[in-house]
């Protein structure tokens, strides 16, 4: 027996073989499993609304060491974001290298990066403005490192040190390691 219409619609994998019981009633081969519409509801009106970025796009300038630094070689200030958006577990130096490579070879290395952009507006919950990730790499990959790189350093980060001395600058152990377990059973 399927989901009836008037239960809403039928969300999730269809169950092959066996018995299933879907939230509809019915059950059996191909039941489908259903969400309860009032969860989607909740979940929707529980996401936050995302923030701007701290500087704009074009305002390379605030940081005339970094936006030539970038100019010149973009590789350096790829390596150093990537470092903090993944939290140590790559080298500046390794991502700035694979940057270089990428670029060397194909000359695409703005699709590269503009996964990193939006890893970094996941992560901090950022509007993707003003246009596509993509689009802004693309067009103005210097721009858009820079941002990226004025962005990590408005929200604490010392972009020379590199993530873990960043973390050991802030008292907090890096993400990267194991947590310390306590001898025997405590209460």
């Amino acid at each position: 027996m399927y989901p009836k219409p008037e239960d809403g619609p039928a969300t999730g994998f269809p169950m092959s073989g066996g018995t299933g019981v879907g939230v509809g009633g019915g059950g059996g081969p191909g039941a489908y499993y259903q969400a309860a519409p009032a969860t989607a509801a909740f979940a929707m009106q529980a996401q936050a609304p995302l923030a701007a970025w701290s500087t704009g796009l074009c305002d390379c300038f605030d940081d005339c060491g970094n936006c030539c630094i970038t100019c010149l070689c973009p590789c350096i200030t790829f390596g150093q974001v990537a470092e903090i958006i993944d939290r140590g577990s790559t080298s500046c130096g390794a991502s700035g290298a694979l940057y270089a490579l990428i670029m060397l070879l194909t000359g695409c290395q703005c699709v590269y990066s503009c996964f990193y952009r939006a890893k970094m507006r996941a992560h901090y919950g950022l509007q993707e403005s003003p246009c596509a990730d993509c689009c802004i790499h693309w067009c103005c990959e210097p721009c858009a490192l820079c941002q990226e790189y004025r962005e990590l350093k408005k929200r604490g980060f010392d972009m020379n040190l590199g993530w873990h001395a960043n973390m050991e600058r802030q008292g907090r152990t890096p993400a990267t390691m194991p947590p310390l377990m306590h001898p025997g059973m405590t209460r």
